[in-house]
């Protein structure tokens, strides 16, 4: 009886282990308008969303625009932080916005170049050249304007930010050494 109850446990061990191991994990994703790019991706580039993208800077307490006007209230930004901030914002997003276009511009020609058979060794170094140029641009446009931010607000608002995120506890809020402009 424990060897049959050990040959179906390891039969249907051995089953899991196969249906995840799926030699389809990208199977519908070939129906995609641009085969490296999510709908939700060309979605958040088009929308100037950051994706992540400045995460070295937002969890390291240096808090960007669109959070911080969030938290506006809670952070007790005055009246002229909070424009300054609201205009860092749209900056941000305009500029970001037109770097994602010009990254998915630049996907869907590489992307085109291999749908039509017509990529080279020279125009693959050209294109992945080019996408990752621009992502690093878009990453750099994110990162900036949390600085920016950051040079606003005082070392108690970073702090609080912190805290209201769930990054810290609130301890430390001189902890950065942030100047405010």
């Amino acid at each position: 009886m424990k060897t049959w109850i050990a040959v179906v446990a390891l039969m249907a061990l051995m089953a899991q282990m196969a249906s995840a191991q799926s030699p389809q994990p990208y199977a519908g994703q070939e129906t995609r308008s641009v085969k490296a790019l999510s709908p939700q991706q060309i979605d958040d580039l088009r929308a100037g969303r950051g994706m992540g993208l400045a995460l070295a800077a937002e969890l390291n307490g240096y808090p960007g625009p669109m959070h911080v006007l969030e938290l506006a209230d809670r952070l007790a930004l005055d009246g002229a932080q909070k424009e300054k901030v609201q205009a860092l914002f749209a900056a941000m997003r305009q500029e970001a916005i037109g770097v994602g276009e010009r990254l998915i511009a630049a996907e869907t020609a590489l992307d085109r170049q291999f749908a039509e058979r017509r990529i080279t060794e020279a125009s693959l170094a050209e294109g992945t050249q080019a996408v990752a140029a621009l992502q690093g641009e878009l990453r750099a446009t994110h990162l900036r304007y949390h600085l920016a931010t950051v040079a606003m607000l005082s070392p108690a608002q970073v702090a609080r930010y912190g805290e209201l995120r769930g990054y810290s506890d609130g301890k430390d809020p001189g902890r950065h050494q942030h100047r405010r402009h």
